[in-house]
């Protein structure tokens, strides 16, 4: 490469030169100035937003809704097409801890153009991936980039609002990327209609140069700039991203290869707990911690962790629950297109309901209505039967998905004014405990979930092959009658029997997963209820305590 050309690049990436107004200047460095825009640009800062996180945001949507279609295109099986949504996972979830420091250290303009930039260069190589371990590697590098998107989503969002509706605009912000999990299921079977798997990735490159080119078009104001690295956060990240990414390892894969089965969950584990233990002492005697451990170990800290957590296995309703129930029925994605409409729409809802009715002095009561109402879904959703389709969970389902945009907003806010109470410096720490929470909480609840369900199937099939007697008149009938069901390719009247009595099996089986499913449902409503019980108290309790120091003053 030329001088020349290299001069032409640092130029492209070059931060402008900004004279900030006292009311302009970004609330922390690494993010955006607030000067006053145009209308018109204000609606291309928020069509650029809602492009950008949808890009992100779809990225690991498209492949973790088509993991059946992909495994049989790539010659997967099972426990190798896991791997590609679970490593995406692995390397988002911890990512963040130093994309922030690179914004402060950098500005805005390069962040944006490289981040961006890789992230195209990872989804074109994704057409030219035939092997596991090439298909592994990709997927990784696509988790670090889609991260820096949705920050992208974030900042484009504020941009698009006036500054006295910023809080607003971080609520949209947020919120968007939420919405690709079941934009991703509405139009898959068209894309998958058209040339198999290669279209996933083609639609995702597209989405990918349309970003580069908006982002490149419209530029972000610049940042304050400051020198931000230190040679210890690279040590803390080089025990810190093994550590998370061996834990979401065996979220991901604990229940398909099964817990006690697989010898390298155990030894994963044993390295994951050292490695984040020796990342959290280092960060606890640093002057300047990426990780502030005595304020993420502050009881407000913790209580938000538990509920976000709680949320997010009760979240894991719709994706492993409902999708999971209407699968074993024989449904798929051809069938899921009405659901997923009002699921999209019920998404959209929730998010602008979450901004419009925001308010900062009453952060938790969006958060416990929200979990409320998953609480019910959940239980409405316990009775379903083997003749349930999706028309039955339309209003159920649409509820959990205004409950998943709604709650998130605020549950950002909510940590992210207790960290600039504290200080800039506890930014960097909220940033990576929520990027963390909603990452191995999903992990995590479709893991817990899975499991359980497992163990109720189980439990049930014993149970119903104990009631199915072969001398029972009722029980030789439906053996007979499955029999003579496939009587016009099978003569053999023993084959007959035969096939009924698998025929039997199977409806057995599909009968015990159906309870199992009402089972988890139960499950998911009663620790949502109890979350929400537990915010109440929160609650009842501040209210009170206010109340004391009110009368004493």
């Amino acid at each position: 490469m030329s001088i020349g050309t290299i001069g032409r690049l640092r130029t492209f990436l070059r931060e402008e030169e900004w004279q900030f107004a006292p009311h302009e200047r970004p609330a922390i460095p690494g993010s955006p100035g607030s000067p006053d825009h145009p209308l018109a640009r204000r609606w291309a800062y928020a069509l650029i937003a809602v492009l950008v996180g949808l890009t992100g945001g779809l990225g690991n949507a498209l492949v973790s809704a088509n993991t059946a279609q992909l495994q049989g295109a790539l010659g997967f099986d099972p426990t190798e097409i896991a791997w590609l949504p679970t490593v995406y996972v692995m390397t988002n979830a911890s990512i963040n801890l130093l994309l922030i420091k690179f914004r402060q250290q950098f500005g805005l303009r390069p962040f944006a153009l490289i981040f961006v930039g890789i992230y195209v260069l990872l989804t074109f190589a994704h057409l030219f991936v035939h092997g596991f371990w090439s298909a592994i590697a990709v997927r990784a590098a696509s988790g670090m980039a889609a991260a820096a998107l949705s920050s992208l989503c974030l900042y484009y969002m504020m941009q698009a609002l006036p500054a006295r509706w910023r809080l607003k605009a971080i609520v949209l912000g947020i919120g968007v990327p939420q919405c690709a999990t079941p934009m991703a299921r509405l139009f898959s079977p068209e894309l998958l209609a058209m040339s198999q798997w290669r279209t996933l990735y083609l639609f995702e490159l597209g989405l990918a140069l349309l970003s580069m080119a908006a982002v490149s078009w419209l530029r972000l104001p610049p940042t304050e700039r400051q020198k931000a690295f230190e040679p210890l956060d690279f040590l803390t990240f080089a025990l810190y991203a093994p550590a998370i990414g061996l834990l979401c390892a065996v979220l991901g894969q604990g229940r398909i290869v099964w817990w006690t089965q697989a010898p390298w969950i155990g030894w994963a584990l044993a390295a994951a707990i050292p490695l984040l233990a020796g990342a959290l002492l280092l960060e606890h005697y640093r002057a300047n911690p990426l990780l502030n451990t005595r304020w993420l170990g502050s009881a407000d800290i913790i209580r938000f962790a538990i509920v976000t957590i709680m949320m997010r296995i009760a979240l894991s309703e719709q994706t492993f629950g409902a999708v999971g129930l209407l699968t074993t029925l024989g449904q798929n994605n051809d069938q899921f297109g009405t659901l997923f409409a009002i699921i999209v729409l019920a998404s959209v809802a929730g998010v602008v309901a979450s901004a419009v009715t925001l308010d900062v002095q009453r952060l938790t009561h969006p958060v416990m209505f929200a979990i409320a109402l998953v609480a019910v879904a959940a239980y409405a959703d316990s009775f379903s039967t083997n003749l349930t389709r999706p028309q039955q969970f339309y209003v159920t389902q649409a509820l959990i998905a205004f409950s998943a945009t709604f709650f998130i907003g605020p549950s950002l806010l909510f940590g992210m004014t207790r960290a600039l109470q504290q200080g800039a410096g506890h930014v960097i720490s909220f940033v990576a405990l929520f990027g963390m929470l909603n990452s191995i909480g999903a992990l995590g609840g479709t893991a817990f979930l899975g499991t359980f369900q497992t163990i109720r199937e189980k439990a049930h099939s014993a149970a119903i092959v104990q009631e199915v007697d072969p001398t029972n008149p009722i029980v030789s009938q439906r053996i007979a009658a499955g029999g003579s069901s496939v009587g016009r390719v099978i003569a053999d009247p023993a084959l007959q029997r035969a096939e009924g009595a698998a025929l039997l099996s199977q409806a057995a089986t599909r009968e015990a997963n159906v309870r199992a499913y009402n089972d988890t449902f139960r499950l998911i409503a009663g620790l949502a209820a109890l979350t929400t019980l537990y915010l109440g108290w929160l609650l009842w309790r501040r209210n009170r305590r206010m109340r004391r120091t009110g009368t004493a003053s």
